[in-house]
């Protein structure tokens, strides 16, 4: 039983992972107009590996107080390092975002996220196999 389980929290964490890192291509595009802003984005192996290390908490985002009705939290738990995206082309905004290099990272992103959703429907269903061929 051990092995499904860490077989589960591993693809658990992978789809995790990629969520987040969908959110953030996806304000990355959302705002490719927004004087100034920098794109960001992370190392998915390396935010893999930290999380699967058991040092998770090590990188998370913690979100800031600015008052003090606001509620503590995280912005996300998951051991992904934000970090800025290297500019491939200047803008006279400011901007860093190029939608080329956003465009084709969101549909990796998703492809790899698809994957992740097959072979964990593809492991679900071997273990359902298993146990009906014992049964019987």
């Amino acid at each position: 039983m051990n092995a499904i389980q860490r077989h589960v929290e591993v693809y658990s964490q992978a789809l995790n992972l990629r969520a987040q890192r969908h959110q953030i291509l996806a304000s990355n595009i959302a705002n490719a107009d927004t004087p100034n802003y920098k794109a960001r984005d992370f190392d998915f192996s390396s935010a893999m590996q930290q999380a699967l290390g058991g040092r998770a908490g090590e990188f998370d985002l913690n979100l800031a107080r600015t008052a003090r009705g606001h509620l503590t939290g995280n912005g996300g738990g998951t051991g992904a390092h934000l970090q800025y995206r290297t500019e491939t082309q200047s803008s006279v905004d400011g901007n860093t975002v190029n939608m080329d290099v956003e465009r084709n990272q969101i549909a990796d992103n998703a492809i790899q996220y698809q994957i992740l959703t097959q072979l964990i429907g593809d492991k679900f269903k071997g273990l359902r196999t298993a146990m009906s061929g014992t049964q019987g």
